[in-house]
């Protein structure tokens, strides 16, 4: 139940924290495209948008499997280490190049900004959901 719950709080994350932080950018005219882009993909042609939250959510796993055991301050350092360094590799090393996007340095910048946030906002519905860090190092049962 733990790993659907982290799978819910990361698609909610995407949705709320990285997209709510992208609209603001957005509203600043700091980033060029709106936030929750509908536009559909393959195979399924879901919207975009919601394939972005799908892979956040498998994201939130191993964001799980790294805080679920630290409390405090290093909880939620690492939960916005782990959000803004993982995610944006993948997107800006693989996905990106993939996808035939250039990277250019503000886009990793942005990336850095954006999924830290979502690292943050996951933690945080997780605490919402029930969730907390076990005392003492050892996980929940």
């Amino acid at each position: 139940m733990i790993w659907l719950k982290a799978f819910v709080a990361a698609f909610l994350a995407t949705l709320i924290f990285h997209q709510g932080l992208f609209g603001l950018f957005y509203l600043a005219d700091i980033l060029p495209k709106a936030p929750y882009n509908m536009t559909p993909v393959g195979p399924l042609g879901v919207p975009s948008v919601l394939s972005l939250a799908f892979w956040g959510g498998l994201w939130g796993l191993p964001l799980w499997a790294l805080v679920r055991r630290s409390t405090g301050m290093s909880h939620w350092l690492i939960s916005l280490a782990f959000g803004a360094v993982g995610p944006t590799a993948v997107a800006m090393l693989v996905v990106f190049p993939l996808k035939g996007i250039a990277v250019v340095p503000m886009m990793i910048i942005g990336g850095l900004i954006l999924n830290g946030a979502w690292g943050l906002g996951t933690s945080l519905l997780m605490r919402v959901l029930g969730e907390r860090p076990a005392p003492g190092g050892r996980p929940a049962a």
